[in-house]
């Protein structure tokens, strides 16, 4: 069952770029976080989304907010990512797919591609905004403008 607007983060653990234990527990109810969900590392639109978000990252930060970006790849791809792009947020390795089947992300065109897709969660770790869309750099608006009315 896919998560929706009002249910809480549940509790995941996972591997960073740099190789280190992520616990959601420790963003999870303590700061606004959107955790935003990508196919892959190093491709057109996944590039333009993940340097759309450094580029705003700063806003996020001002506001209180984490950003939060988890896909596929290995954490050795993680790591390349980040540096290549300068990329200022953490990264999650979910290779088993846990974390996308924890959070019901489906995947589209046919099942072919990864989902894209954006929760914006609030202090208490409940999810106030779901944003489905392929197209790429539209979540960062989508993402800023909700975390902008929750601290409104």
């Amino acid at each position: 069952m896919a998560l929706q607007v009002g249910d809480k983060i549940p509790k995941f653990l996972a591997k960073d770029s740099f190789g280190n234990d992520f616990d959601s527990t420790s963003v999870v109810g303590k700061k606004p976080i959107v955790f935003y969900f990508y196919p892959k590392d190093n491709t057109p639109s996944c590039t333009a989304q993940a340097c759309s978000f450094r580029d705003q990252y700063e806003d996020f930060k001002d506001m209180g907010a984490e950003v939060i970006g988890i896909s596929s790849d290995s954490i050795a791809s993680h790591e390349k990512f980040i540096q290549k792009y300068n990329l200022p947020f953490i990264l999650l390795s979910d290779s088993d797919k846990k974390i996308r089947n924890l959070f019901g992300v489906k995947a589209n065109l046919f099942g072919l591609i990864p989902g894209r897709v954006t929760y914006v969660v609030d202090k208490n770790g409940i999810i106030q905004l779901i944003f489905d869309s392929l197209t790429a750099t539209d979540h960062i608006p989508k993402a800023l403008e909700s975390i902008k009315k929750m601290i409104a």
